[in-house]
């Protein structure tokens, strides 16, 4: 589906040069005596680089038709992870590529949203905060209790973090996924 320049619409995905790009801004310039030109800033939804992109104005843009279901993480088979689609109960597996950093922030059972372009995952959203279990911790020291005070733990996911001296192993907390830091502790 072909779209012109006044349908743009921020978070729409368009596809240029065969690849998957996700519009983040643009604007459309009329200079006098000048050809249009159409300047957008795009994120490749693979590999997730942020370009700017100056096209002419007056070109005819292909929008990707792309799918965002909700899906289930079920297990990982080598470097291949795979997942159920909670609607058709459909499964299918994503390479540890596509996923990235989304590995860290994902246990067994958890939802996340899935982009994918005919049947082919281009990338995943995880939740803002997530639950992730402390697989090892170092025992915070008796009497080191300044305010702030923190030390190092592996979550069962990978995820290296700070964390207070009263987190230890087996324990449950919330962390932000965007950041990659503790919030607080799982109820």
């Amino acid at each position: 589906m072909t779209i012109s320049s006044s349908e743009i619409r921020r978070n729409m995905t368009i596809i240029l040069d065969n690849e998957v790009y996700q519009i983040l801004d643009w604007q459309h310039r009329q200079a006098p005596k000048a050809p249009p030109t159409l300047t957008l800033k795009v994120r490749q939804v693979k590999s997730g680089n942020v370009y700017e992109r100056k096209l002419q104005g007056n070109q005819k843009l292909t929008k990707a038709e792309v799918d965002t279901p909700t899906v289930q993480y079920l297990y990982a088979d080598g470097n291949m992870h795979h997942f159920m689609d909670t609607e058709t109960f459909e499964q299918f597996a994503i390479t540890e590529e596509v996923l990235g950093d989304a590995l860290k922030y994902i246990s067994e059972g958890d939802m996340i949203e899935v982009m994918m372009y005919k049947g082919v995952a281009l990338s995943v959203e995880v939740a803002p905060s997530v639950t992730l279990e402390i697989g090892q911790t170092e025992v915070g020291l008796r009497g080191d209790t300044q305010s702030g005070a923190t030390k190092p733990a592996t979550t069962t996911t990978g995820l290296v973090l700070q964390v207070p001296l009263f987190v230890s192993t087996g324990d449950r907390i919330v962390v932000n996924s965007s950041s990659g830091e503790y919030t607080g502790r799982a109820e």
